[in-house]
């Protein structure tokens, strides 16, 4: 899944370093998520391997700085597990639903 037109208007990532980033979540997803929850039309709960913690943390820290409208919390709820929740305004839900969606292709991988 290349495209990106879902990417709203608040988002100040270049458009040129757009692919590079989703082509980074798509390598989270694939290598190292174990299950998605979708808690709320506004709330994505994302379970990695914990092996991930350094990637997931640079990524959400670098997506943070650009997509304002995004907050994300990382938690280790049990031994190896890491606990990514995504929560985003109501007028972004539609961002959150291409990010649960690339999730979801990734784990049937």
């Amino acid at each position: 899944m290349t495209d990106d037109s879902w990417v709203p208007d608040a988002c100040t990532l270049p458009t040129a370093e757009r692919p590079l980033r989703l082509a980074e979540f798509d390598a989270l997803f694939r290598d190292a998520l174990r299950g998605v929850d979708r808690l709320s039309a506004g709330h994505l709960r994302l379970h990695l391997d914990g092996r991930a913690e350094p990637v997931a943390r640079d990524l959400i820290a670098r997506e943070s700085a650009c997509c304002s409208f995004f907050a994300f919390e990382l938690a280790r709820p049990a031994g190896d597990t890491l606990s990514l929740d995504i929560r985003v305004p109501g007028a972004s839900v539609a961002v959150l639903d291409a990010l649960a969606l690339r999730a979801t292709a990734a784990r049937g991988r």
